[in-house]
C-alpha cells in the first residue's frame, strides 16, 4: 500500500469469527484483494498470529455479544467499507423436547444478537463510505428444518431475517445487504464444538461424504459477492456441495 493510500484511508473490511474456519479464510482472501481487514474473534493469539501474515491487517479481540465491547471497536474504526458477519456456531444436537434452553440462548446471543450488535455500530460508517457492504454469513439451517436442529434453526432463521429486514430498510441508501447460506462444511471446530468436543460425533457428521464444502469454498464465495460492481447486489446466496441436496438429504458412500 502506498502512503497516498495510507493518507486517504484504504478500503477497509471487518470480519467476525476471524480466528478459524470460514472468517479466517474470508480474512486472507479479502486481504488478497486489496482490503486493510481488521480481525475480531475472542481468541488474541489466532487472530495475531493470523493478522501477522497478512500484508495489512490488525487483530481486534472482541466477543460481539458484549454491547459496550462492541460499541468500543466501533469507535476505535476511522472506516469501514464492509462487515462479514461470520460469528456464531452450533450447540448440541437434542430434539426439542430435551434441549437444553442455555445452549439455545447462547446461539441466539451469538449468531442473531451478535449480528445485530456489530451490525447497529459499524452502519454509521458503512454508509458514510458511500459504499458500504453488509454481509451476514448465515446457514442452509436459516432456510429449513431438520431434526436435532431446533435451536441452530431458530438462531439462524432468526439471522435471516435479520439481514431480508435489513435490507428492506436500508433500500435507497449506499449500503447493500448479502446473505451467505453454507450448507455442508468442514472445518476443524464447527461439529467439534457442537459435540461438546465429541470427535467421534463429529466425524459422522461428514461420513462417506466425498466432497464437503471447505472454508476456502466459502471465502471465495463471499469475497465474489463482496467484489461485485456497486449496484450489483447478491441478495442470497445458498451454497452446497454436490453430494448435499438439502439439510437432510446427503448423498454418503458408506
Amino acid at each position: 500500500m502506498t502512503a497516498e493510500e495510507r493518507a486517504v484511508g484504504a478500503r477497509t473490511a471487518v470480519v467476525t469469527g476471524a480466528s478459524s474456519g470460514i472468517g479466517a479464510a474470508t480474512a486472507r482472501q479479502l486481504a488478497d484483494a486489496g482490503y486493510r481487514v481488521v480481525l475480531t474473534a475472542r481468541r488474541r493469539d489466532r487472530i495475531e498470529r493470523l493478522a501477522a501474515a497478512l500484508p495489512d491487517a490488525e487483530a481486534y479481540v472482541l466477543d460481539v455479544t458484549d454491547r459496550a465491547a462492541v460499541e468500543a471497536f466501533a469507535a476505535s474504526l476511522d472506516r469501514c467499507d464492509v462487515l462479514v458477519n461470520n460469528a456464531g456456531g452450533a450447540l448440541g444436537a437434542d430434539p426439542v423436547a430435551t434441549g437444553d434452553p442455555a445452549e439455545w440462548r447462547a446461539m441466539y446471543e451469538v449468531n442473531v444478537l451478535g449480528t445485530l450488535h456489530i451490525t447497529q455500530a459499524l452502519l454509521p460508517a458503512l454508509t458514510a463510505s458511500g459504499d458500504g457492504t453488509v454481509v451476514v454469513v448465515s446457514s442452509t439451517a436459516g432456510h429449513g428444518t431438520y431434526e436435532g436442529g431446533g435451536g441452530y434453526v431458530a438462531a439462524k432463521h432468526g439471522e435471516h431475517v435479520l439481514a431480508e429486514t435489513l435490507r428492506l430498510e436500508l433500500c435507497g441508501q449506499p449500503v447493500r445487504v448479502i446473505e451467505i447460506a453454507p450448507g455442508m462444511v468442514k472445518t476443524e471446530e464447527f461439529a467439534t464444538t457442537r459435540f461438546r468436543g465429541d470427535t467421534a460425533k463429529a466425524a459422522k457428521v461428514y461420513e462417506g461424504v466425498a466432497e464437503p464444502l471447505d472454508a476456502d469454498d466459502i471465502a471465495e464465495t463471499i469475497a465474489w459477492a463482496v467484489a461485485r460492481p456497486s449496484h450489483v447486489n447478491i441478495d442470497l446466496l445458498v451454497v452446497r456441495p454436490r453430494a448435499q441436496a438439502s439439510n437432510s438429504k446427503v448423498h454418503r458412500t458408506s
